[in-house]
């Protein structure tokens, strides 16, 4: 107990002890509310020095990505995709509200809260980092960015790792909250989020992972794509498949946890395997690289490599996938059967056979073009078959049927004897290309683990098929393998046509007044060639000669000295003009050896000018495209410019339907067209194309064949579709005697047409106003007596004459009123039976190739 005295001590040094700890408090109190007016400045002064010459954040409110161009078929499948970086831009009210919720669940839980900055959790980043560092782990700092931090660093800011990084970070996320709504923000997260395999946003993911569109994704698999923005490498679902799962149940925890999904979504979402889906090959169009590659340089050169790679254009191309499809297999499967004819060059390579040969065989390269066969290694031969091996340790087959081609290939396209037995071709230790077979060669049911021979082949080709009324390019077979080599043969290989451009001049002599039955000396002929150079002579593939012929018989049977008359008789500026007019040169020598198809084209040209025969005469311009987008869906390019009047009223009710108009510029008279037409239809019928005439169907084409023989085509049509082929060697030699457009061409277009027209009727080739059809003798060209079993109908213009009024003669549409003028008299040059040794215009003319046919 105090005492009175020490009672009265404390109640006197009560107010001095009062003012003490009130100095000592109010000092406190100034000292926090200077440490707070410091920590305020240093936060204006970090503001204002942070925030001097940051990126101008207004350019989020129009926010263009780079995006996918893609190039689909005229089937709406999918050609090819072109990209820096993958991504299909999804604006925020299309995205389905799961994805969004699993995402905020696993970045941002409340984003739609904060201002652009979570300080509780820059609070509890900051304590980690300092826990981490005082344990000395050696960690990465935490962090605790938003989605609006995310957001400014991806479109505004660096990768780097530092302090001024996130403070400039947090400048502009709360910037960009002032400026733009929580959606705004969310959208441009969503879309640019990087999310691993080169898929950059949600919709690009969701297709690459799972083979799915947005509003497809199961909870789990939303949950998985919403676990990647982390570390994408380290989640992938194959190669890391255990942590990828770990990673996708903790993003489905939290969002059980935030009331997104229910108990039993969350258990049936943990409960689904995680299962990466490859797209459906439906969906594609397979083997059409040839085809894409060709858009690809032509988009590039429409529009640059910018907008191709980061403008998302869509582009609607004209590829049809089963015509596709079939081109590439018939063009493979041709030159496969001229490689065989020519013999086997051996295999691939060579290893020691014996124990460790897997091995040995694994290291060996696989060669390009190869595909799809397998590399296998020959263990063993008997007299009947072949034993073979493959790097995985499985083995197989090969019978002696299947090996029966492989005589030994010798120098210059000449083979040796056939083989007789398996060890005539391989032998232990050849490393070779097989295929599996269901059939061996000679017909009969192959036994489980039957393989046959392959080789890849030496000789190149192309294929074309278009749309003779439009231009459409409907397949496009570049050569064997996109992957042995990018250069396409189709539209950049500049060929001899040899015969097949024969047609175009016979056609420009139709246009000058001759007619199918026009008679023209086929006789040996020597024309100069300059001072000090010989006479060319060129002749007839047969080496005989038919004597006064006419001018059918001259484009059937494909005679040589018959067209170096007619294309002296009338010019060859007129036979340049007609080339030009269709396309097929840009600028023909004037050379008679042109005549023979010595100049070079393409392809595609020459398949595009037969089209142009077929749709009577009608000009188009060959197309890969029918029209681009851009990426906010304008048309930028469209190949058909016709402008259909009439074609958008509200509703029909019994108005007459709109006509389109035809803008196609008419080229040549379209009754020399059907004749031309006509003619060609009796080379496959008579002439050097008969094996066509397999096909069945109204079928119409000329074989083509260099000098030589270093370029072999076929290129013909049926009512509704040109098609164009060419086999020859990228280096040209020879393919050998008594190859030509016949026997390596034709079969091929042959194929292709059996295939393509197996649905479609037997449509007749379409005679236009203003033909005659006369009954005639084909050799002749006279009208043909009753009953005669040769006699063909022949198509005449108006202002031609018989000279016999005794004539079976059948009308086409507007045929009446014709007359007809005489044939010329085997003396009458000027219509078409010309001298044997015209003379060429004075001066030297260039040197002229000889003996193409």
């Amino acid at each position: 107990m105090l005492d009175a005295g020490g009672a009265t001590g404390y109640h006197r040094l009560r107010p001095f002890v009062l003012e003490a700890m009130l100095r000592i408090l109010t000092i406190l109190f100034s000292l926090l509310i200077l440490l707070a007016i410091a920590a305020g400045g240093g936060a204006v002064y970090l503001f204002w020095h942070f925030g001097q010459g940051l990126p101008d954040y207004h350019q989020l409110a129009h926010y263009e990505p780079p995006i996918t161009t893609r190039v689909y078929g005229g089937d709406g499948r999918l050609v090819a995709e072109y990209a820096v970086e993958k991504r299909a831009f999804v604006p925020i009210g299309v995205i389905p509200q799961r994805v969004k919720d699993s995402f905020l669940s696993a970045e941002d839980k409340g984003f739609y809260e904060h201002p652009g900055v979570d300080f509780f959790g820059v609070a509890r980043a900051v304590l980690i980092n300092l826990r981490n560092k005082g344990m000395g782990a050696d960690r990465r700092p935490v962090g605790a960015s938003t989605i609006t931090q995310q957001v400014a660093k991806n479109f505004l800011l660096t990768n780097e790792v530092s302090i001024e990084r996130k403070v400039k970070e947090a400048i502009l996320a709360f910037r960009i909250e002032r400026a733009f709504s929580k959606d705004h923000i969310l959208e441009l997260y969503l879309n640019e989020i990087y999310l691993g395999m080169g898929n950059y946003g949600v919709a690009a993911a969701a297709n690459n992972y799972f083979d799915r569109g947005l509003e497809e994704l199961s909870i789990a698999e939303a949950a998985y794509l919403a676990a990647l923005p982390k570390a994408p490498n380290n989640y992938h679902p194959v190669r890391h498949a255990a942590a990828a799962k770990e990673r996708r149940d903790w993003v489905i925890g939290r969002m059980l946890e935030d009331g997104k999904i229910t108990r039993a979504e969350h258990d049936a979402a943990l409960a689904e395997p995680l299962v990466m889906r490859k797209r459906d090959d439906a969906a594609t169009i397979v083997g059409a690289d040839y085809f894409a590659e060709d858009i690809r340089r032509d988009l590039v050169a429409k529009y640059g490599e910018t907008a191709l790679y980061k403008g998302g254009l869509v582009v609607r191309s004209t590829v049809d996938a089963e015509l596709q499809a079939h081109g590439s297999k018939v063009l493979r499967q041709g030159l496969m059967n001229y490689d065989r004819r020519h013999g086997w060059r051996g295999p691939v390579a060579r290893i020691q056979p014996g124990s460790g040969w897997q091995q040995r065989l694994t290291a060996i390269a696989y060669p390009n073009g190869g595909e799809p066969w397998e590399l296998a290694v020959v263990l063993a031969t008997s007299d009947a078959s072949a034993q073979i091996g493959f790097a995985n340790g499985s083995g197989g087959t090969i019978p002696f049927s299947e090996m029966r081609w492989a005589r030994p290939w010798e120098k210059e396209e000449h083979v040796g004897p056939a083989p007789k037995r398996p060890a005539d071709v391989v032998q232990a230790g050849d490393v070779i290309l097989v295929e599996a077979v269901a059939k061996t060669d000679d017909g009969k049911p192959a036994a489980a683990g039957t393989y046959g021979l392959r080789q890849i082949p030496k000789i190149e080709g192309a294929l074309v098929a278009m749309d003779p009324h439009t231009g459409r390019v409907l397949a496009m077979v570049g050569g064997w393998s996109y992957g042995k080599s990018q250069f396409n043969r189709a539209s950049q290989a500049l060929r001899q046509p040899g015969s097949s451009f024969k047609p175009f001049i016979y056609l420009t002599a139709l246009e000058h007044g001759y007619t199918p039955s026009s008679l023209i000396l086929d006789a040996p002929i020597a024309l100069p060639q300059g001072p000090g150079l010989p006479m060319w002579r060129p002749k007839n593939y047969s080496g005989d000669f038919l004597g006064p012929t006419t001018l059918r018989v001259g484009i059937e049977k494909s005679r040589n000295l018959m067209t170096v008359r007619l294309a002296q008789a009338i010019g060859m500026d007129s036979v340049a003009d007609y080339s030009n007019r269709f396309g097929i040169y840009d600028a023909l020598p004037r050379q008679l050896a042109m005549s023979l198809g010595a100049g070079e084209t393409t392809v595609l040209k020459l398949t595009a000018a037969y089209a142009m025969l077929v749709n009577g005469g009608k000009k188009i311009v060959p197309t890969l495209v029918d029209r681009v987008q851009d990426r906010n869906g304008r048309t930028v390019f469209v190949h058909d410019q016709r402008f259909c009047e009439g074609c958008w009223p509200v509703q029909y009710s019994q108005q007459e339907m709109p006509r389109l108009p035809d803008i196609r510029p008419q080229i040549v008279d379209p009754v020399s067209a059907y004749q031309m037409v006509s003619i060609l239809e009796g080379v496959v019928q008579r002439g050097t194309g008969r094996a066509i005439a397999a096909v069945g169907k109204p079928l119409a084409g000329k074989t083509g064949t260099s000098n030589d023989s270093l370029d072999t085509w076929f290129v013909g049509f049926s009512p509704d579709l040109a098609v164009g082929v060419f086999v020859g060697f990228d280096e040209p030699h020879s393919l050998g005697d008594k190859e030509t457009g016949g026997s390596v061409a034709a079969p091929i277009f042959r194929d292709f047409m059996m295939e393509a027209l197996k649905s479609q009727p037997a449509t007749p080739f379409r005679v236009p106003p203003g033909v005659r059809m006369v009954r005639v003798d084909p050799a002749t060209g006279r009208p043909a007596n009753p009953g005669e079993a040769k006699a063909i109908w022949e198509a005449f213009k108006s202002g031609d004459r018989l000279p016999s009024d005794q004539e079976d003669v059948l009308e086409g549409e507007g045929a009446d009123g014709f007359s007809f003028n005489p044939l010329p008299s085997e003396t009458d040059t000027s219509h078409g039976l010309v001298s044997p040794l015209p003379q060429l215009p004075a001066g030297p003319p260039p040197p002229m190739p000889g003996g193409l046919y």
